[in-house]
Order: C-alpha cells, then sequence, then structure tokens
C-alpha cells in the first residue's frame, strides 16, 4: 500500500518533500514508509535525501501529567478552601507528587506552606506544565525557556527524527516490475527466461557470517607463551592427569603434612579412588625419613609421619606436582641438564570472586642444572619476563615450604600505575631434591604465574567469571582480538 502510494504520488508529482508528512496526510506508518522508500532506492525507482530533525519528546513522567495533571495542580486542587493540615493532605497524594508540588506550588507562590496548616494563597490556577506537555505531544512549538524548563524537571528529551525527501530515479515506474532472482530449470523449459529481467548481481553485498569455531582468549595466550618457553629451550611436561596423589602434589615437595593447604577447606580430595596404589616404595620411604628426622644437613619436621595421608588421591592444586614426577624420573638415569615448563589446570578449594575461581590455569617453568643459583634465577626471569612485554621487575622474599630462598614476582603496569605482583618463585630445596637422587650439585631453579591473570590485562577484563566458565559471553569468544605478547 506505501509502495503504491509513493509511486502513484509521484507519477503526477515532481517531489515528495517530507516523508513523515506524507506518511500523515494518508494515514500509512511512518516506519512501513520509510522501508518501502529504501527499496525503492536501492532499485533505483526513486532518489531519497536524507531529512534530520531534533525534536523533543515526552518522558514516561511527562505522559503521566498530560493524564492526571502537574504535581502542583494535583498538590493546590487537593486543598480545600479552608486549608488542611500537612499529615492529612500527605495521605491524599502519592508520595513523589507531594514532594514535586510541594516545591513547585510554594515557588509559584499557589500555597502556604505552614507548620502544621497547608493553605491557598490564590483561588484559581491554570496547569501550564499540562498544557505545555500537550502541545509538544502535538509537535506544536514552544518558546526556549519553556523547552528549557521542561527539560530541568525531565519532563522532555531530545530525539533526532529521522525521514526522506523523494523524487524520481533513473529506473522509475509506475508499478515495481517483479525482477527474477533465479534462473530455474522451469524458465528454460517454457523458453520465458528470455522475457525476463533478472536482479542484477550486487558484488559488494556481504554474505552470510561463516559459523565456525573460535579460539578463547586463554588458548590464544598459552599458544604465545608455549612459543616464548620454546624458543628459550624449553621442553612441555605431560600434564594430562588432573588426579594426583598427595605424596606427588606435598610430600615429594617436603611440604609438611598439617600444612593447611592441605586440609579439605583448601583442597580437592576425591571418594572414588579415594587413595593411590602405585608409588615408588624406595623413594616414598626416603622421603618419610626426610620429613620424620631429616638429612642432607636439614633438621625436617620432626614429626610422625603417616603414609595414609600420602596415599589420598586429589585434584592437583598445582602443576609443580608434575615438576617432581618429572624431576624425579630425570634422577633415575645419568644426569642431563633439562629445562622444563608446563600450562595447565589446577583445582583450589576457594571462594569464587572477581579475581578467584575453584579451578585455574598456572603456567610454569623450571631449570635443572649443575652449580645453578640466585643470580641464575633472576637472569632467566628478566629474559622469560621481558618477552612478555614486562622489562620493570622487582623481586621480594618470601615463603614456599619446597623453595628456598623464595620471591615474588612484581612488574610495574604502565595502565594502572602501580607495581602488580605477577608471580612466585624460587631454588628447590636440598630435601626435596636430592631423595629423589638427583647429584648434590644439581639446583633447581623454578617459578609460577597464573595465565589467567595476564590474559585478563591483555583483554581488558576485570572479573574472572566473564573470562572462564559458565558465565563468558560467547560473543567474546567469537570476537576478541589477535594475542601478541611483548609488542
Amino acid at each position: 500500500m506505501a509502495e503504491e502510494a509513493i509511486l502513484g504520488y509521484l507519477e503526477s508529482k515532481d517531489e515528495i518533500s517530507d516523508s513523515g508528512q506524507f506518511a500523515t496526510e494518508r494515514g500509512l506508518d511512518h516506519n512501513e514508509v520509510v522501508n518501502v522508500i529504501k527499496s525503492l532506492h536501492g532499485f533505483r525507482y526513486v532518489v531519497a535525501q536524507d531529512i534530520k530533525r531534533e525534536m523533543w519528546m515526552l518522558t514516561d513522567e511527562g505522559n503521566a501529567y498530560t493524564v492526571t495533571g502537574s504535581p502542583e495542580v494535583q498538590l493546590f486542587l487537593a486543598i480545600p478552601p479552608e486549608g488542611i493540615p500537612k499529615e492529612e493532605l500527605q495521605k491524599k497524594l502519592d508520595p513523589s507528587v507531594f514532594k514535586i508540588g510541594s516545591a513547585q506550588a510554594a515557588k509559584r507562590k499557589w500555597v502556604e506552606m505552614g507548620k502544621q496548616l497547608v493553605t491557598r494563597k490564590i483561588q484559581h490556577v491554570e496547569d501550564e506544565v499540562k498544557n505545555l506537555l500537550l502541545q509538544i505531544q502535538d509537535g506544536q512549538v514552544i518558546n526556549q525557556d519553556e523547552i528549557k524548563a521542561l527539560k530541568a524537571r525531565k519532563l522532555i528529551v531530545p530525539q533526532t527524527w529521522k525521514g526522506y525527501s523523494v523524487k524520481k530515479g533513473p529506473n522509475y515506474a509506475p508499478k515495481r516490475k517483479k525482477v527474477a532472482t533465479d534462473l530455474t530449470r522451469e524458465n528454460l523449459q517454457r523458453g520465458d527466461w528470455k522475457e525476463l529481467e533478472f536482479k542484477e548481481y550486487n558484488f559488494s553485498a556481504k554474505g552470510l557470517p561463516i559459523e565456525s569455531g573460535h579460539l578463547h582468549p586463554l588458548l590464544k595466550v598459552r599458544h604465545q607463551l608455549k612459543g616464548i618457553f620454546r624458543q628459550m629451550g624449553f621442553e612441555e611436561m605431560p600434564t594430562n592427569n588432573y588426579v594426583e596423589s598427595s605424596f606427588w602434589n606435598f610430600d615429594a615437595l617436603f611440604q609438611p603434612q598439617q600444612h593447611p593447604a592441605r586440609d579439605s577447606h583448601d583442597t580437592f580430595f576425591l571418594q572414588v579412588p579415594s587413595t593411590t596404589k602405585q608409588l615408588p616404595e624406595d623413594y616414598v620411604e626416603r622421603v618419610k625419613q626426610i620429613h620424620e628426622s631429616g638429612g642432607y644437613q636439614s633438621r625436617g619436621y620432626g614429626y610422625d609421619w603417616k603414609r595414609e595421608e600420602a596415599d589420598k588421591n586429589l585434584l592437583r592444586t598445582h602443576t609443580t606436582a608434575v615438576s617432581s614426577r618429572m624431576l624425579y624420573a630425570l634422577a633415575q638415569k645419568p644426569f642431563v641438564p633439562k629445562k622444563y615448563y608446563s600450562i595447565d589446570r589446577v583445582f583450589r578449594n576457594e571462594a569464587v570472586d572477581r579475581t578467584h575461581l575453584a579451578e585455574f590455569h598456572q603456567i610454569e617453568g623450571l631449570v635443572c642444572d649443575r652449580g645453578l643459583a640466585l643470580g641464575d634465577l633472576l637472569g632467566v626471569l628478566k629474559e622469560f619476563f621481558s618477552r612478555l612485554g614486562m622489562s620493570k621487575l622487582r623481586f621480594k622474599p618470601a615463603y614456599n615450604p619446597y623453595t628456598e630462598p623464595s620471591m615474588e614476582i612484581f612488574s610495574y603496569h604502565e595502565g594502572l600505575g602501580k607495581w602488580v605482583e605477577i608471580g612466585n618463585s624460587g631454588m628447590f630445596r636440598p630435601e626435596m631434591l636430592l631423595p629423589m637422587g638427583l647429584p648434590e650439585d644439581v639446583r633447581v631453579i623454578a617459578w609460577g604465574l597464573s595465565l589467567e591473570r595476564p590474559t585478563m590485562i591483555l583483554y581488558g577484563i576485570d572479573n574472572i567469571r566473564d573470562l572462564f566458565g559458565h558465565k563468558v559471553d560467547l560473543g567474546l569468544i567469537k570476537k576478541n582480538s589477535i594475542c601478541r605478547l611483548g609488542l
């Protein structure tokens, strides 16, 4: 109907100057008219030019006042000629109407707001606010002072009206000719393809978006980190077992059995199977000895070490459990220096908030060689983090059961303008390494950090639940940018 009206009008007239006025005069929906104009313009039946006008629209509050009247008039009409107690007047009106009406009526000097009695100062008022709102609703123009007053009371808001002026185009016809979009088998059989007019092929049109898999930001950052480790000569450790025994996760690392981290409040223990049955017995005995009575110039912890605690299965709390397995395996052969790394998931029984989850990813690197010292650790850390684009580093002494010395790693964050903790590091203790069977002059330097923290910084995410877990927006996964660390 709108298309017929537009093409029919242009058959005898040169131009539709205003699509809004055209739609109103013919009782048509303007949105429908706009859609038809866009379609006709695309097929060059018409030439359309944009029209924009600034208009004022009533807010919900403004629309309500066109029906009930302004608050000041509602309040004025609620006051009888003899006056009314303030408490009684409040009961008669909505709280917001009383609050706004009292202020506006007093400002206009319509009423006297006494401490006990509210009285009229005049006997008749006109609802100017309602009248102005009705004029705007009807599309009438009012002066700027009145606009300013209504805007200040948040009764109107500006809105840009968009329409078109329309003229005949190069392909104009009183009626749109239906064009064919496909050449069918029937067209060829009937021979009518010779008379058909085909729709022009739009080589600039975008096709349907291709549905495909997308890499998660964590995977992109992990890929970059793996590349950095490989460039530095590290080889990846197998981290495919989420379930570990307490022995490899804690005991082999010289972490005492009464340590708080081994409590069920911090660690997820398995119910089935609850214990492991595969541990190297001679090594277990040496670990027991170092815990109970020490050795290798260490006094140990001096407690009764329990095998049943070491046998408990759990979800690994750190990938250092894998490091302990790899170092033990290395000790069973003639010693060869090694550089290992891992990036995989770990689990801790923590309260979930914007910076913590019960599962996250840990990055870990270690170097095992003869005669390593703290200076080697500092050098490796500076080289590793410089490749991540973090050249300003600081180190702070810390404590870990299985490293001595231990250091927290801080980097200066230019965006935040402060030093941010980015990881932990240290040298594995002799009490951990020597029971494995490694030579006495072999040292291991190691460091670790989470994968989530650098990823959140790189992608501007401030809540870890928006990055990992069931609340992740799939749009983030589909549209996140390429990751280039250190650039």
